[in-house]
């Protein structure tokens, strides 16, 4: 017993390193610093251009160059939280995922469930993995077609796509849907363009 127990929190301290390293590995490197770095980079910029123009007042100009800077680094700032939604709904939805694949190994590992109420958990875990991998195929192969991102979301008998892009239309959509009913079969498909700033 204590063996097994030995084992199971060596599993999970494992499974736990490889999650945080793939994490860590995947995230930007601190994409707030590049903002802000951007932001000082203006700022003196704007500086020298308002010591070339000092014979006028520099409290106006340095007023209208700030409001400059403080537009062009919301962009900035949204376009960061343009790709952190979709890392937030890709994580939402490994996380949702995650949690049913252990309910069902539970209902698997017990001792009080019949064996064919296991082979369904079991083939429900078989479904769950290969939908993330047939939704990964698409999710690549959205991007192969010259779009920014793409984030794919299967739930039964539904397909969400939403796509990053700067330009859309009726073609790329159905062009879109065509590919996701190729891999996945008839489904129902719907495709949001996001705009990219």
């Amino acid at each position: 017993m204590l063996l097994k127990k030995q084992t199971v929190w060596l599993l999970t301290m494992l499974s736990l390193v490889v999650v945080l390293s793939v994490y860590y590995m995947t995230t930007p490197e601190s994409p707030q610093s590049n903002v802000a770095v951007v932001d000082q980079q203006e700022e003196n910029t704007n500086k020298e251009a308002v010591k070339e123009d000092a014979k006028e007042p520099a409290k106006e100009d340095t007023k209208k160059e700030n409001a400059k800077s403080t537009t062009e680094s919301k962009t900035t700032v949204s376009n960061v939280e343009s790709d952190e939604l979709f890392t937030a709904l890709r994580l939402e939805l490994i996380d949702e995922r995650s949690k049913l694949k252990e309910e069902l190994q539970e209902v698997a590992a017990s001792k009080n469930v019949s064996a064919t109420e296991v082979s369904k958990a079991m083939d429900k875990i078989d479904q769950l993995s290969e939908l993330a991998e047939k939704e990964a195929v698409i999710e690549t192969l959205i991007k192969s077609k010259g779009y920014e991102d793409a984030l794919v979301r299967a739930d039964g008998s539904e397909v969400n796509i939403t796509v990053k892009t700067e330009k859309h239309s009726k073609a790329k959509a159905n062009e879109i849907i065509q590919l996701v009913k190729k891999e996945l079969g008839q489904k129902e498909v719907a495709v949001e363009f996001q705009p990219t700033k």
